[in-house]
C-alpha cells in the first residue's frame, strides 16, 4: 500500500499536467488567430437540389481585404477576438467594426439559431463539454449569429478546430436570397505558420415550422488568413482604441441578455433603421443608458 498510493498521485499527476498541456495549446491556436491579416473570401455553389426547373445558384462570390483581429479579452476559460475589417487604399482607408469570436472553455450555455431570427437556449452538462471550446460568433452589431462546442486537435504538427452548427443567412447572399432561411455551417478552423484558415461545408436549408428541413443547395467556402505586419493594420488598431468602449457597454448589454438563458427573437428594423445602423452612428462617449434603449427595441424575450 506504501508502494501503491505514490503510484497512483504520480499517474493523477501525470494526468493533470497532460490536461493542462493540451489546454495550452488550445489558447496558443486560438490567440494566433490575433493580428493583422490579408484576407480572401471564396464561396462556390456546389451541389443543388431543387425541384424548381429555373433554379438559379448563387455566382462565385470571391472578396478580399486588409483585416485587424484584435485580443479583447485574455482569460484562461474566455478569449475574445474583435476582427476589424480595413478596405480602400491602404493611405486612406475605411474602418468598419467586422464579426466578433468568443472561445469558452467547457461552457454549458448555449443559443443555437431556428429560423426566422430566433435563437434557442440549450443547457448542455458539463460531461458533454469537458475539455471542448465554444465559439460564439456575432454580428457586427454584437447580436448572436452561431455557436458551437467542440475539441481542438493537436496532432500530426496539425492544429484545428470542427463544428457543425445552424446559422443565418451571410450577409452576402441576404440581399440576393429569398428562397432558403437556414445555413448549416460546418466549420473547420486550421491553424498554419502562414495564418490560418477557415474552411466551410455548407447547406443551405428551406425550414418551416412542423416540417422536415429540406436541403436546397449545398456550397464550399474558404477564407484564408495570411498574417502581415502589424503596421499596416495601424488604422484599425486607432479605430479600435478609440471606439472600444463604446462596444464594451454593447457587449455588456448583450450579455445581460443572455443571462436570462431564455429563447430570444430579434427584429429585422426599428423605425426601418438596422440596429448596426443605430450602433455605428453613437459617439464613441455614448453612455450605458442610450446603448441599452437602442438594443431593447430590437429584442424579444
Amino acid at each position: 500500500m506504501k508502494i501503491l498510493i505514490p503510484k497512483l498521485l504520480v499517474f493523477f499527476l501525470a494526468i493533470n499536467l497532460s490536461a493542462q498541456t493540451k489546454k495550452q495549446k488550445d489558447i496558443n491556436a486560438i490567440k494566433s488567430m490575433c493580428g493583422c491579416f490579408e484576407v480572401d473570401f471564396k464561396f462556390a455553389e456546389t451541389f443543388s437540389y431543387s425541384k424548381d426547373s429555373i433554379y438559379k445558384s448563387s455566382e462565385n462570390y470571391s472578396a478580399g481585404a486588409l483585416e485587424w483581429a484584435q485580443l479583447v479579452n485574455d482569460e484562461k476559460n474566455n478569449i475574445i477576438i474583435q476582427h476589424i475589417l480595413i478596405t480602400g487604399n491602404e493611405d486612406n482607408p475605411y474602418v468598419i467594426k467586422h464579426w466578433r469570436q468568443d472561445w469558452l472553455y467547457e461552457n454549458s450555455d448555449f443559443y443555437f439559431y431556428d429560423h426566422n431570427n430566433k435563437w434557442i437556449y440549450k443547457y448542455k452538462q458539463q460531461n458533454q463539454v469537458k475539455g471542448q471550446w465554444s465559439q460564439k460568433v456575432y454580428q457586427v452589431d454584437d447580436s448572436p449569429r452561431y455557436e458551437g462546442t467542440a475539441s481542438w486537435i493537436h496532432v500530426d504538427g496539425r492544429s484545428f478546430w470542427s463544428n457543425s452548427t445552424d446559422a443565418p443567412l451571410p450577409r452576402r447572399e441576404i440581399t440576393k436570397r429569398q428562397d432558403y432561411n437556414v445555413m448549416l455551417r460546418r466549420n473547420h478552423h486550421e491553424i498554419f505558420d502562414w495564418g490560418w484558415q477557415h474552411d466551410q461545408d455548407n447547406d443551405k436549408i428551406i425550414r418551416e415550422s412542423g416540417k422536415e428541413d429540406f436541403v436546397l443547395a449545398q456550397e464550399k467556402g474558404i477564407n484564408n488568413y495570411k498574417r502581415v505586419e502589424s503596421k499596416r493594420c495601424l488604422a484599425a488598431q486607432n479605430f479600435w482604441k478609440e471606439n472600444k468602449n463604446k462596444w464594451s457597454l454593447v457587449r455588456n448589454k448583450w450579455d445581460n441578455i443572455f443571462n436570462y438563458k431564455k429563447d430570444i427573437k430579434l427584429k429585422n428594423k426599428f423605425n426601418e433603421k438596422r440596429l448596426y445602423q443605430y450602433l455605428f452612428s453613437l459617439e464613441s462617449s455614448v453612455n450605458e443608458e442610450e446603448v441599452s434603449k437602442i438594443i431593447d427595441n430590437f429584442i424579444s424575450i
